[in-house]
């Protein structure tokens, strides 16, 4: 449970660290404060994701249950939708493409075909 706290707060910080990087990086000791601060998260002795998530991540998701519930079965109808459709797409290219394929590639199998005539034939030796 520490672990799977500690991976969900220091993801939550990795998501907004890519903006915060972008406005603040340039205030002194900036770096430094971001390392102190995964540390502090890390640490067994302060036990910084287990407060952070105890305190504001679990409520918020405690909160916002329903919510996230209703949005998984949504992205999970779309999603089976979704290959459903391209699945679709791919086998009717697939097929399109055999097609033409075949098409293409049955005149010249004709042409060879009548360039055996009986007289090519005939010429074969006796076997």
């Amino acid at each position: 449970v520490r672990w799977m706290m500690y991976w969900i707060v220091f993801a939550l910080f990795m998501a907004t660290e890519t903006f915060t990087d972008l406005l603040i990086s340039w205030f002194p000791f900036y770096y430094e404060v971001k390392m102190a601060f995964v540390i502090w998260l890390l640490s067994p002795y302060t036990r910084g994701a287990s407060l952070l998530y105890r305190r504001f991540v679990h409520p918020t998701l405690a909160r916002k249950e329903k919510d996230i519930d209703a949005f998984l079965i949504r992205a999970r109808e779309r999603g089976y939708e979704t290959v459903l459709r391209f699945g679709r797409r791919g086998l009717n290219l697939a097929a399109t493409a055999a097609v033409q394929a075949a098409t293409k590639s049955q005149g010249a199998l004709a042409g060879r075909l009548r360039s055996f005539s009986m007289q090519d034939l005939r010429s074969l030796p006796d076997q």
